[in-house]
């Protein structure tokens, strides 16, 4: 994850940047669990599953709905959201009572190029494409109670 740029001072991006450390995390146990063959592998394809899906919404729903808004990184945004699919489609379908793990690794690997393109591509160019009123609907209001 990068530093450089100060994308992650926009707060959708740093809590976006937040999930992709997790995520990333998370596929490195199952992989690791994948590797020696452990016990583990569904409950840990369960917990990444957990963290990847209301990640993937909420980029689709919000971030990338005003970038296709916007125009300039339309291309972009279609290809990451073909990725998601092709990802998804990969770990939610594997058989949980007899579990191919085979094509897991290899969905695993593109997870990691994904999360790379997004936050050394995607989201530095999102700053500067997107216009602040577009950041003002991606940003949560603070509640009055916590703005006092």
């Amino acid at each position: 994850m990068c530093n450089y740029c100060g994308c992650r001072e926009f707060p959708l991006i740093g809590q976006l940047t937040a999930e992709h450390e997790a995520i990333a995390n998370a596929a490195g146990r199952l992989r690791t669990a994948i590797n020696s063959g452990a016990d583990n592998r569904i409950a840990l394809l369960d917990d990444l599953l957990a963290l990847l899906m209301p990640h993937t919404e909420a980029e689709e729903r919000g971030l990338f709905l005003e970038l296709r808004a916007e125009g300039t990184l339309t291309e972009a945004v279609e290809q990451l959201c073909d990725e998601h699919d092709d990802i998804h489609g990969v770990l939610s379908t594997v058989d949980r009572a007899a579990p191919d793990w085979s094509a897991v690794p290899a969905a695993l690997d593109r997870l990691h190029r994904h999360i790379d393109n997004e936050e050394h591509g995607l989201f530095p160019a999102a700053v500067i494409a997107l216009p602040i009123s577009a950041w003002d609907r991606l940003t949560p209001q603070q509640s009055a109670a916590q703005q006092a």
